[in-house]
């Protein structure tokens, strides 16, 4: 970090975004998403060592989305270890999140766990283990966060109800024989666990095992083995920004994840988590000013481990 402060940094980050505001356009794929004003802006930093720091909208509880893609990802491994890995991959994409002629062309199997394909056979995964995974993951979230998380159902059936791509893909893979559920069961799990609403200063205390080497501070729990943490934050660098990973990485240069509700949670190892909301996208589902604000963020602090 600089000489700056954190609250010093916040607020420079705030000016140095505004020329961002109105280039990018909300997921209007999903109905429920399409009304939030893009002129919301929310950021939170949480540090290894307890403090917390926010401005804008960082208690305004949004639609985390494909964020809660890592969540389930760690369900699975704590659950069943390595065996995830012999229904999906660990290599980017280079293709957009609800890509269909990769996956059919590779046999019904995954790229990775954070695309559409990867994260539905992640939702399978769990649901040999669970009845409601989306339940599952809504309530690992609220436990790391130190308090309740919600689902918001209007969203997920707003979203279930426009799931089409996603349809398609959960029946390639069962045809494949990567999904095992009924495909059905399996896109409106998938629906209900990125309906999860939450703040950025949730997903800043919900994030800081992976900061922290597995422990979390704010609830004082080991959650992931440590090595288990080194390759979920090697996944989130490699693939966490779905097909424009590789220029998030060279802007911002640490291990992130993105959601089409406009959220991005990205992670200094050994010191802090930082987590940003803004709704408008740009063409890959990034939220256009929350990566403005997370590079502006990593120059100011100096805190890339690029």
């Amino acid at each position: 970090m600089n000489e700056l402060s954190i609250d010093e940094v916040l607020a420079e980050v705030a000016v140095l975004v505004k020329p961002h505001f109105g280039k990018g356009r909300a997921a209007d794929y999903i109905p429920q998403l399409a009304g939030v004003p893009g002129t919301k802006f929310g950021m939170a930093v949480r540090t290894v060592d307890g403090g917390e720091h926010v401005i804008g909208d960082a208690d305004e509880g949004f639609s985390v989305q494909s964020i809660t893609k890592v969540l389930s990802l760690g369900l699975a491994l704590n659950r069943i270890g390595d065996e995830v890995w012999t229904r999906v991959g660990k290599e980017p994409s280079g293709t957009p999140f609800n890509h269909l002629s990769l996956l059919e062309a590779e046999g019904g199997f995954p790229r990775n766990p954070f695309i559409n394909a990867g994260a539905l056979a992640v939702t399978d995964i769990l649901l040999d283990k669970v009845r409601d995974p989306a339940a599952l993951v809504s309530g690992f979230a609220g436990f790391l966060a130190d308090g309740p998380v919600e689902i918001d159902e209007a969203v997920a059936a707003s979203e279930l109800d426009n799931a089409w791509q996603n349809r398609a893909i959960a029946n390639l893979m069962r045809g494949k024989g990567t999904v095992r559920h009924d495909p059905e069961a399996v896109v409106a799990a998938y629906c209900r666990q990125c309906a999860l609403t939450m703040s950025c200063r949730q997903l800043a205390r919900a994030f800081l095992p992976l900061a922290a080497g597995g422990f979390s501070p704010v609830v004082e729990e080991t959650i992931f083995p440590e090595r288990l943490t080194r390759r979920l934050n090697a996944l989130l660098l490699t693939c966490g920004i779905y097909d424009s990973v590789g220029s998030f990485a060279y802007r911002v240069g640490l291990p992130a994840k993105s959601g089409v509700g406009g959220g991005i949670v990205a992670v200094v190892p050994g010191k802090a988590t930082v987590a940003v909301w803004s709704p408008e996208l740009d063409r890959f589902g990034t939220s256009v000013v929350g990566a403005s604000a997370l590079e502006a963020f990593a120059q100011l602090t100096n805190c890339s481990v690029l």
